[in-house]
């Protein structure tokens, strides 16, 4: 199937069912339980987990493979995302050109700053690409948002505005569409007592992402990606066979890119704005944790740190002091507001807290993130199954 081996067809179907049905698998708990709390099977959170999962997979690309850490991925995201609030403004608030045009200018700009930081390697390398990020949002934040050279409108940040000349936008409609289907339509199914979100705008970005993991699934099998794991592992010595590295290197760097641009354009095809905001140093930093926790060099990887970020982001920063007393209403006063303000500093603003103990937890008992803990999980499970049908083969001639 696709050109797909046995194994890697059933990795891609499992990937395939697990994004269509994520209004199913978000929402486990009824809508009217305690436990609501922990559902993620809204629009908004079910989109960034598609379009954090594509920046994740296109980092692992450059990262995973080669070993080149980057510093500065979150550049080529926010010029994905003004490029295409600049489509937005200028033709219509149809997505496919936007979406277009913030690939092809991340494009670009990675071969440039590529081209550049890719004549050093190591720490050198990462920042290298960190300087670029930074001059990249200073630029954004202060030097193209002069009043004469306006493109991206400062810490306001860029956005479509009624008298912008959007010459193809006809009679469409004043919202992000593909061909007249707004990005924001949802239909909600209520099945007993539970309620399924059905959005448009996720189901486009969860399209993208199980094409992205298709083309990352094809560039891991291929040649190409074999000739990356040679550079991560002595890049010297495949030098020395005459092999030029650079090339590769570069390749790697700038589809990295186009992955990012493509995950700010989709992200201003949700919500048409963009700000300087997301081309900061953290905003890297957030793609090589999510990278590192879900398994670096892996191909399901980026999309579980992914998920399990932003879940976990979204769900703790929810928390306040009200659904923690709800939580502990059941003991005694005095002891409920201990718990309580034992709790409270891990929740709600807190939330980084409990997210860095997470990560600290997996990266010391799983290095190899969370694809190593579910391998762990599954080999155990098949050496239950293996000693359970050696004891009942070897008691079958004694009966």
């Amino acid at each position: 199937m696709l050109k797909l081996d046995k194994k890697d067809t059933t990795l891609f179907l499992v990937v395939i069912a697990m994004t269509l049905l994520a209004p199913f698998i978000m929402n486990p708990f009824p809508t009217d339980s305690g436990l609501a709390q922990f559902n993620a099977g809204y629009p908004d959170l079910m989109q960034r987990f598609a379009i954090f999962g594509i920046f994740a997979i296109g980092f692992n690309i450059l990262f995973g493979l080669t070993g080149y850490l980057s510093f500065g991925h979150a550049a080529f995201l926010g010029v994905g995302s003004y490029a295409a609030v600049w489509m937005f403004k200028l033709l219509s608030f149809n997505i496919l050109p936007a979406i277009f045009l913030a690939v092809l200018v991340a494009a670009i700009f990675s071969l440039a700053i590529g081209f550049v930081c890719l004549r050093r390697s190591g720490i050198y390398f990462s920042i290298l690409t960190l300087a670029f990020a930074q001059m990249s949002f200073a630029m954004a934040y202060s030097v193209l948002s002069n009043p004469s050279f306006n493109l991206t409108n400062g810490e306001t940040g860029l956005q479509v505005y009624a008298d912008d000349p959007q010459i193809l936008k006809g009679s469409g409609p004043d919202a992000t569409h593909l061909f007249g289907l707004e990005m924001r339509n949802t239909f909600t199914l209520d099945v007993g007592a539970w309620a399924f979100q059905f959005n448009l705008g996720f189901y486009i970005c969860a399209m993208f992402l199980i094409l992205a993991f298709y083309i990352s699934l094809r560039i891991f099998r291929s040649p190409f990606g074999l000739i990356l794991r040679a550079i991560k592992t002595n890049q010297t010595r495949l030098n020395f066979t005459g092999t030029n590295s650079r090339p590769y290197t570069l390749a790697a760097f700038v589809i990295s890119g186009m992955y990012a641009g493509l995950a700010g354009g989709l992200m201003a095809a949700m919500d048409p704005l963009a700000g300087a905001e997301r081309m900061q140093w953290t905003a890297s930093g957030e793609v090589v944790l999510m990278t590192i926790l879900g398994g670096a060099g892996t191909l399901l990887g980026p999309i579980l740190g992914a998920g399990f970020i932003k879940y976990f982001e979204n769900i703790f920063s929810k928390i306040n002091d009200s659904v923690l007393q709800s939580w502990f209403s059941f003991m005694p006063d005095g002891l409920s507001d201990f718990f309580v303000s034992i709790v409270h500093p891990f929740v709600g603003k807190g939330w980084h807290l409990t997210l860095g103990l997470l990560f600290m937890l997996v990266v010391t008992f799983l290095p190899g993130g969370l694809v190593e803990g579910g391998q762990k999980i599954w080999s155990r499970l098949r050496n239950k199954d293996k000693d359970g049908g050696a004891k009942s083969t070897a008691t079958t001639p004694a009966e």
